[in-house]
């Protein structure tokens, strides 16, 4: 039996950085696999750090610099790295089974039992029908399938600045640049629930979210009218960790049930309590039709899902959402394990604890910095977003990246994006610890501020 204790460290010791960053390991281990690798995301471009180990919420480089995680291997490692119960149950798979196509396997019951008693729904519209694979995004392209065949119509609807995967489906919901070349037939964008960044320069609650009704002319003018589902993230995660208006996502629900449209949820990014919930839309009491999992689902193990509700289930038939790889016998037992330890440990409560700390002291850190647009979060999914003023609210990618570096360098591991500073801690992180990690920022926000020439009252 684990420990819960087991990730508990001493507060003095974390970070602890010995070799300043990216080391001489680190610089030798990176160079010698970028020759091959391309690629990379930005946290690594801008920061090439080399880890060797991870425990609970810390990261150990190859230098032996000791980093405090705020970042979760980017959403996934929720529960801390190398959670013993996780551990124990992907070692004893791999003992016993590592794949045998989709037949059914005693741990693969377990799990899909399990799902079925934690997802959210009554009657027919409980979600009930699942496929189980190894990326998010795989599991957004079959929602995408399932969705034109459960009501034989074509064409999607999303949102600006959400993200949803890297495959042509999934990159045809999102911002493209020029070297994707065009989106696909049948796809279409509209204004986000973003109050901070209010593309109609509306003010809420008085507009009435006028940007859930322009959804509406989008149908009309834009489209054949043969939308089969608009797609969304319940809180954005590339995006900038913004959370919508109250409303705006019961808003959509009710105007997809009256144009007989289907609504899917990407949860990849949000879903096993990240936000404070075991899924995000339970915030909103809403339930979609469709709903994908991914990232924390496994902690860390390459296992997501698919989820259909009960009165479309049996579309999944129709698309051969078979995969090599999904509901292998160790993804379905990091799965379960997972979900177990959230319940065990009760870490939607802890996340939502966690969130309201750190958002308390962000909207100090927000008062008090001339670069701080807006701070905003739920849960442990959280961001900064930097302006170089704050009433015309101008991006400061210049400032994000130095600020970024600059926390790094003190031995914080986390998520960049231009202009925005994102935060993911582990579900388990301790609020000293959480605490220590926005010192971190907050001091790394204060050279920035020095020497970019701001001045304060």
């Amino acid at each position: 039996m684990y420990d819960k204790d087991w990730a508990k460290v001493d507060i003095n010791s974390v970070p602890k950085i010995t070799t300043p960053p990216p080391g001489p390991k680190s610089q030798e281990t990176h160079s010698r696999a970028a020759r091959y690798m391309k690629g990379y995301s930005s946290q690594v471009t801008q920061f090439p750090v080399a880890f060797a180990s991870g425990n609970g919420v810390t990261l150990t480089d190859v230098d032996g610099n000791v980093y405090l995680d705020f970042s979760s291997g980017i959403y996934v490692t929720g529960l801390g790295h190398c959670h013993p119960k996780v551990v124990e149950a992907v070692q004893k798979a791999a003992g016993e089974l590592m794949n045998c196509h989709d037949f059914t396997t005693p741990i693969k019951m377990k799990l899909l039992e399990k799902l079925i008693e934690i997802t959210p729904g009554v009657g027919k519209k409980k979600l009930t029908g699942v496929q189980l694979f190894d990326s998010g995004t795989t599991a957004v392209e079959a929602g995408l399938r399932v969705m034109r065949a459960a009501t034989g119509k074509s064409e999607f609807i999303s949102f600006h600045r959400d993200f949803h995967g890297k495959t042509m489906g999934a990159v045809g919901l999102a911002r493209l640049d020029a070297s994707q070349g065009l989106r696909a037939t049948g796809f279409f964008l509209v204004p986000r629930g973003n109050c901070y960044r209010c593309v109609f320069n509306q003010t809420y609650p008085q507009c009435d979210l006028m940007c859930v009704d322009y959804i509406r002319t989008v149908i009309q003018e834009e489209t054949s009218g043969r939308v089969a589902g608009i797609v969304l993230e319940p809180i954005q995660g590339w995006g900038g960790s913004v959370v919508p208006p109250d409303g705006w996502i019961q808003k959509i629900r009710a105007l997809c049930d009256e144009r007989g449209i289907l609504l899917m949820a990407d949860e990849v990014l949000t879903c096993m309590g990240r936000t404070g919930k075991m899924f995000a839309m339970e915030h909103w009491d809403t339930v979609p039709d469709v709903m994908t999992l991914g990232k924390g689902f496994g902690n860390g193990f390459p296992v997501t899902a698919m989820l259909v509700a009960e009165e479309h289930k049996d579309a999944v038939e129709k698309i051969s959402a078979s995969t090599s790889y999904g509901g292998n016998p160790m993804a379905c037992a990091a799965a379960l394990a997972s979900i177990e330890v959230i319940q065990e440990e009760n870490l939607c409560e802890r996340a939502l604890h966690i969130g309201e700390v750190m958002l308390r002291r962000m909207r100090e850190m927000e008062a008090r910095h001339p670069i701080i647009g807006e701070v905003r979060g739920m849960g442990c999914l959280l961001g900064i977003e930097l302006v170089k003023d704050k009433s015309t609210k101008e991006p400061f990618e210049e400032a994000g990246r130095l600020v970024y570096q600059k926390a790094f360098r003190n031995g914080l591991s986390w998520i960049p994006a231009g202009h925005i500073l994102r935060m993911s801690p582990p579900l388990i992180i301790e609020d000293e610890l959480a605490l220590k990690g926005l010192d971190i920022i907050e001091e790394s926000i204060y050279e920035t501020e020095r020497e970019l020439g701001y001045v304060y009252a």
